[in-house]
């Protein structure tokens, strides 16, 4: 599970981001809850819109920031955009405690955020590729989303009682100091191990080879287009969790607390993910459909603890889903234009905010913090919906009846047709993988039959010569 970080460069790394991600989960949860309670009276739609501003312009950016990110050196990349985050950080920490900070300051913040994080985000994730090669590629991504949630998990209780104690200032201030590993990290590793990235050119123009690469995969369009529905309308979790809170009556200290539970799940998911092999469409799939039951239990749950209980699933679901399209794209996708690849699929995720978030915070202004669940349920479903359409209509896929026994069924794919019907194969008899669970390590490891060699008989089995 952890092989990844057998290597000096990935444990440096994973420990730099680490302590960032804590970081940067504590100013997430503090920035919400002061533009909910301090700057406005509990408007969730100004949550919304800040949430819109900050991860519009990854969806806005998208062709120049997969551009410079395959043109240009990554690691120099992250420390421009790191020492960037670092210095917002630090003007908006003293903004508040000067008591100076208003809401339109907030929203130009989020703004500035936003485009910081439209290069930081995929160069980050890029990143980890050329740290880790090989068939540790699809570990070291599973563990990035591990530390990702692990600071989730430590990040938002922290915040919490951070508001608390010293305000909300110092917690962005705070942050801007734990930039300071990830920077350190990235200065001392040690750069003859990174991978050598060819300075190859695809012919036309570089801003649109990363859209006509994932338009010309159906399997990648179907990816995208199921995390663009989970990132618009089912994984706003700073207006779930704070809506919630207050409905229930309760504070920042508990809004940090229910944040840190959901990333319980949200760590356990990603180090099931690091066990994997391989990224699956499947998995993606079922990510989906347990996200959509998961937030439909934590709309109806009776009281704060409930609730609060109710979001390791939501946590765990979405991680999966979210963890595994992450590993399926990077993996399948040639190194040349990953960068522009994995820029598109930042943009979609974070990007897709800038729909979502505002009607999911209308919607738990207009009815109530339980519709806004509902909305995200709804979208996990519809998005597992979307993918056994795609996987029946263009893969084949179908359900039948196994012969051995009248009551149990397969999942079989499309094979052959006759004049009776289509000739199906039932998936766990197929010998080669599924075409969602292709990979390189499969390509490389399948045997490929020979010929015999000619032997000492002949072809009737006279001795040569005969």
């Amino acid at each position: 599970m952890f092989r990844s970080l057998s290597r000096y460069n990935y444990r440096l790394w994973f420990a730099g981001a680490l302590v960032s991600n804590i970081g940067g989960w504590m100013q997430s949860t503090t920035q919400d809850w002061v533009v909910l309670t301090e700057l406005t009276h509990n408007n969730a739609t100004a949550v919304g819109v800040t949430m819109a501003l900050q991860f519009g312009p990854q969806l806005a950016l998208v062709p120049l920031t997969g551009a410079v990110i395959d043109r240009f050196d990554r690691r120099k990349v992250l420390l421009v955009t790191q020492t960037v985050l670092m210095l917002l950080a630090v003007g908006l920490g003293l903004l508040l405690l000067g008591g100076h900070a208003e809401l339109w300051h907030v929203y130009g913040f989020a703004l500035a955020l936003g485009i910081a994080n439209a290069f930081d985000a995929p160069a980050r994730q890029t990143f980890v590729s050329d740290v880790v090669q090989g068939a540790d590629a699809a570990n070291a991504i599973a563990l990035n989303a591990a530390s990702f949630n692990a600071a989730r998990m430590i990040g938002p209780a922290t915040a919490g009682l951070l508001i608390v104690l010293v305000g909300s200032g110092w917690v962005f201030l705070i942050n801007a100091a734990t930039f300071l590993a990830m920077l350190a990290a990235i200065l001392l590793l040690r750069k003859d191990e990174l991978a050598a990235r060819p300075r190859t050119r695809r012919p036309g123009n570089a801003l649109a080879q990363g859209f006509r690469y994932v338009r010309s995969r159906g399997d990648l369009t179907v990816v995208f287009l199921i995390v663009f529905l989970m990132g618009a309308f089912g994984m706003n979790f700073p207006i779930f969790n704070s809506t919630m809170a207050v409905m229930f009556g309760e504070g920042a200290g508990e809004y940090g607390v229910v944040s840190s539970i959901l990333a319980i799940g949200s760590l356990t998911g990603a180090l099931l993910a690091a066990r994997r092999e391989r990224a699956r469409l499947r998995i993606v799939l079922g990510g989906a459909a347990l996200f959509g039951a998961a937030a439909l239990i934590a709309s109806v749950m009776p009281t704060y603890g409930t609730f609060a209980a109710s979001t390791i699933l939501i946590g765990f679901s979405s991680v999966t889903l979210l963890t595994t399209a992450n590993g399926f794209v990077q993996t399948t996708t040639p190194d040349d234009v990953r960068g522009r690849v994995m820029a598109i699929y930042t943009a979609v995720l974070m990007g897709s905010t800038l729909v979502g978030a505002p009607v999911v915070g209308w919607v738990a202004d207009a009815m109530n913090a339980r519709a806004g669940l509902g909305v995200a349920s709804v979208a996990g479903f519809l998005s597992c919906a979307i993918g056994l359409g795609w996987l029946v209509s263009k893969r084949g896929l179908r359900l039948v009846r196994a012969p051995e026994s009248r009551w149990r069924f397969e999942v079989a794919w499309v094979e052959t047709a006759d004049a009776s019907g289509v000739g199906v194969t039932p998936a766990s008899r197929r010998a080669p993988a599924a075409p969602e669970d292709f990979s390189d390590e499969i390509a490389l490891t399948s045997p490929i039959p020979l010929p015999k060699l000619p032997t000492a008989t002949g072809p009737i089995g006279q001795p040569r010569g005969a």
